[in-house]
């Protein structure tokens, strides 16, 4: 009697190990896949849609990162739409960067280009961007970076009617206000 319970364990023990190594195989098996076409995507290469939707978020964010790269914007914003919630705090303010970064270099050309009132609404939304994804991961120097430059772009400046009595050479103007770009890192 023991010597069957005994056996009965040890196949058990054997089907449930055998089990876990399929299903840890056909993870790892996914994750490889997944994360050779984030590589095809990065290298300037696009994959079928088929793939994307049946992949993780990561690999969604990829193919918005490839939108951006080939300047289909509409394409990268419906992208990044799908993933903005999903994953963690880091992937979301991952996404929520590569938001940022997709709003500022449309602001950039149209700005460039001189139309002011077309570069504004982008500026803002990048900076919106940019502050959504530090308050997730507020350690993020490259988003921190970005969004000064937005503000450099476009400074939000605080209008205070300032009374008559009161010097009108005050500076009142914040740091971000100085025109031109940043030059090297933060």
């Amino acid at each position: 009697m023991i010597r069957t319970i005994r056996h009965i364990t040890l196949w058990a023990a054997l089907a449930l190990s055998l089990a876990a190594f399929v299903y840890s195989a056909g993870a790892l098996y996914r994750i490889h896949r997944d994360n050779d076409l984030i590589r095809q995507l990065v290298s300037g290469k696009d994959v079928a849609v088929n793939k994307v939707i049946s992949g993780e978020p990561e690999l969604r964010l990829a193919r918005a990162f490839y939108f951006k790269q080939k300047h289909r914007y509409d394409e990268a914003l419906s992208t990044l739409s799908l993933v903005m919630d999903k994953g963690g705090r880091n992937f979301q303010a991952k996404a929520r960067y590569n938001l940022g970064n997709l709003y500022l270099e449309q602001a950039i050309q149209q700005a460039k280009a001189m139309n002011i009132n077309e570069a504004m609404p982008l500026a803002g939304l990048a900076k919106q961007a940019y502050r959504q994804s530090l308050a997730l991961n507020s350690g993020d120097w490259d988003a921190k970076y970005n969004l000064e430059v937005a503000m450099r772009l476009l400074p939000e400046m605080d209008r205070v009617d300032m009374p008559d009595d009161e010097p009108k050479n005050q500076k009142s103007q914040l740091w971000t206000t100085v025109p031109g770009f940043p030059r090297g890192l933060p």
